[in-house]
């Protein structure tokens, strides 16, 4: 049966006939009604109609007030009820060197080292002209703490040099040509930031690279072509608008891939925000802010922000990598990680970045790590005084308890990847037996931030794990896997609200790449960039929110993914 509405509409198109035209001033080109609207404004307001005129939201309200914006060529959507959202943002992501990844060898879906070898295997095979074999993906829990052996992957690749970057980015697996090819062998020193595993002889590389040593190898592979990029950046786009995804921090990029946004914002082809965050080589030293300059000026754009600079302060608790402030348990009193630069270099890099108006974008995993940063930028507040830049420090697997508060005072945005909140093999296996229980219970304090008063972002990190902010929504929520039960909540008083996690993921990471007058809130006079989910995120258990699918995603109120089943 037709709600009132939707007969009173009927009945207006009668009476106007062709007279009305959707682009003037007085009647929509979109008009959902009979919804239930999550606004995300200031006052968390909900509304059931929503009316889209050239790109952009002219009226949230009710559907008996959203009457006088109905012409005879505008769009009438009928909800049926669905849930209506701003798009999502994802405040640290790498898409198109995630997109270059699935092309490749790719093994982030497999659980097992049989099953790994055998798609090893048969890449190797089906691309014999390749001068090298590069994958990623690979789960560190699979081989342990040592990691996989090149001894193994010279069986699966015995003719050219193979490289495998780690699922999370801050480990490889190379075979003896690799090695031999980046002149690594017995004799070699661990490189700056880095470690090369070894044998039990405390000398032979093992092929397994740890931080700086993964890059002794990477500087040397192939590198993507610039029609490899674009199409990946034209693929990975498609596939964030289908998750509802329509702004990303692109946590690192280098000048190849700044062109291949800018080439795209040019050319109009970008279906979201990006900010990029281009990345600091402790190596290069201070002559990297003049290039920054220089691509600020060269590649910042319409929806293309050049604007931010990614800082890797440490590794991974996973490898003993991540900067701490205690030693790591059962090992060497002096193993507190790998801080990638001292505090002074930090504070340093802080305040001249902060001092030529970037945005500071921190990789911090350990509680050194996350300290070391704070000091930074309080430092470079008191030389350059405080500004809204939005600094911010990403993942925060551990924080000191003394810490929780300076994030609120010192105005430092948390940017958590609240799909990692749960008990997986990762933290059973390769956690926990060289943290303690004690420091166990500080892992990913996303509810102690947001109970501080902090200003919380929430982001993916994709590839290393799922892009879909509602899986990663039910962990934040849950503390647990997708399909674990409640009673299997991983330290459960870090759980937050649905409320809290939306902000997070919308109207909070809007205010983050300044874009707020923008988007991140369905309010009059913004883009209207806009998602619907086929069911009420309020009106479901917490633990089946991960089944919620994004059945149409507007952008500038343009469409960019339709659900086949979606009328």
């Amino acid at each position: 049966m037709k709600s009132a509405f939707l007969i009173m509409l009927s009945a207006f198109f009668v009476l106007t006939g062709s007279s009305c035209f959707a682009a003037d001033q007085s009647h929509a080109d979109i008009l959902m009604v009979n919804g239930s609207i999550y606004t995300m404004d200031p006052g968390r307001r909900w509304a059931q109609a929503l009316a889209i005129s050239n790109g952009r939201i002219v009226f949230v309200g009710t559907d008996q007030e959203a009457t006088k914006f109905a012409g005879s060529l505008t769009k009438v959507v009928n909800l049926s009820g669905k849930m209506v959202l701003p798009g999502f943002i994802d405040s640290h992501i790498h898409p198109v060197q995630g997109a270059l990844e699935e092309q490749a060898c790719y093994l982030g879906d497999f659980e097992k080292a049989d099953s790994i070898e055998k798609a090893i295997t048969e890449y190797a095979q089906a691309h014999k002209s390749e001068e090298w074999v590069i994958g990623s993906g690979w789960s560190l829990p699979i081989y342990g703490p040592s990691g996989p052996k090149k001894g193994e992957l010279d069986k699966l690749v015995p003719d050219r040099p193979a490289f495998f970057i780690s699922q999370d980015g801050h480990s490889a697996w190379v075979n003896s040509k690799a090695l031999e090819k980046a002149g690594i062998n017995s004799f070699s020193p661990d490189p700056p930031n880095g470690r090369i595993e070894r044998e039990a002889d405390g000398r032979t590389p093992s092929g397994t690279l740890r931080e700086g040593a993964v890059d002794v190898v990477s500087k040397i592979a192939p590198k993507p072509t610039e029609d490899q990029e674009r199409q990946a950046a034209l693929d990975v786009q498609k596939k964030l608008n289908k998750l509802g995804i329509l702004a990303v921090q692109d946590a690192s990029v280098g000048e190849s891939t700044l062109k291949t946004y800018a080439a795209l914002d040019d050319a109009n082809l970008l279906t979201m925000r990006v900010s990029a965050c281009m990345t600091l080589d402790p190596e290069k030293g201070a002559k990297q802010i003049d290039t920054f300059k220089e691509w600020r000026d060269k590649y910042d754009g319409d929806l293309l922000s050049a604007r931010a600079v990614k800082i890797f302060s440490d590794g991974v608790v996973e490898a003993k990598t991540a900067a701490m402030l205690e030693p790591y348990s059962g090992g060497d009193a002096k193993d507190t990680g790998i801080l990638n630069y001292t505090p002074a270099q930090l504070k340093w890099f802080a305040t001249k970045l902060d001092a030529a108006g970037f945005q500071i974008h921190t990789h911090a995993i350990g509680d050194r790590a996350v300290r070391c940063a704070l000091d930074a930028i309080e430092t470079a507040q008191k030389v350059n005084g405080k500004t809204n830049k939005m600094h911010h420090i990403a993942h925060l697997e551990i924080i000191h308890p003394d810490d929780i508060q300076r994030f609120r005072r010192l105005n430092v945005v948390a940017n958590f990847q609240p799909f990692w909140a749960y008990s997986d093999k990762y933290v059973t296996d390769l956690t926990v037996p060289i943290l303690g229980e004690a420091r166990m219970k500080q892992l990913y304090p996303i509810n102690s931030l947001f109970r501080s008063g902090a200003f919380v972002v929430a982001g993916s990190d994709w590839t290393v794990t799922t892009a879909n902010p509602l899986e990663a929504i039910q962990v934040a929520v849950t503390r647990c896997g997708l399909k674990e039960t409640a009673d299997k909540a991983f330290i459960p008083e870090e759980r937050v609200s649905l409320p809290d996690i939306l902000a997070a993921y919308t109207i909070n990471g809007a205010y983050l790449g300044h874009w707020e007058k923008e988007m991140g809130s369905l309010e009059i006079g913004k883009s209207a960039d806009v998602i619907v989910l086929d069911k009420n995120l309020f009106e479901i258990s917490p633990f089946e929110i991960y089944k919620t699918k994004v059945i149409w995603t507007l952008f500038r109120g343009r469409e960019v993914y339709r659900d086949p089943e979606f009328p």
